[in-house]
Parts: C-alpha cells; sequence; structure tokens
C-alpha cells in the first residue's frame, strides 16, 4: 500500500502529464482533477490489495508447502497474478 505523501505525489505528476497534453481537455480545477486522480488510485491500489490477498491464500494452500520468497513462490506469484489481472481486465 502507498503512503498518503506517495499518492498525492503520483497524483500531482499524472496531473502535470495530463495537463501538458495538447490533446486532452481539462475540465475543472486542481483540486477536482487531483481529488479524482487520487480517487482511481485508490480503487486501483484497493483491487491490487483484494488480488495480492487472493494469490498468497491460494498459494499457501498448495500441499507441498511452497516457502515464499522462493524462486518457485515468485514464479506462481506472477503468473497468478497475470492470470488475476486479466480477469479483471486490466
Amino acid at each position: 500500500m502507498l503512503s498518503e505523501d506517495k499518492v498525492s505525489h503520483l497524483s500531482h505528476v499524472i496531473r502535470n502529464e495530463v495537463t501538458r497534453n495538447p490533446a486532452v481537455k481539462v475540465i475543472g480545477g486542481d483540486e477536482r482533477i487531483l481529488k479524482e486522480i487520487k480517487r482511481v488510485l485508490a480503487v486501483e491500489l484497493a483491487q491490487e490489495t483484494e488480488i495480492d490477498r487472493k494469490i498468497r491464500a491460494r498459494l499457501a494452500s498448495y500441499s507441498r508447502g511452497i516457502v515464499e520468497g522462493s524462486t518457485e513462490w515468485e514464479v506462481l506469484y506472477r503468473k497468478t497474478f497475470e492470470e488475476e489481472t486479466r480477469k479483471h481486465g486490466k
């Protein structure tokens, strides 16, 4: 999970990049834009946290006991993470 400072920093970076793009028409003031960016980031982070929780539970349920941090665990985690994110349309 990201701290509030990091979310704030990211929202400012995103806002700056979006408003620099001449193809983008921004409607609303800075406060509104930043609030919406933070909302979207919060939703995405919550989904990622939930996916992480599901993956860890799935890997912990394997009968042969895969050690977290091992190469095998990392490969299975990455593969399962990709599958779960595809399911969520990302």
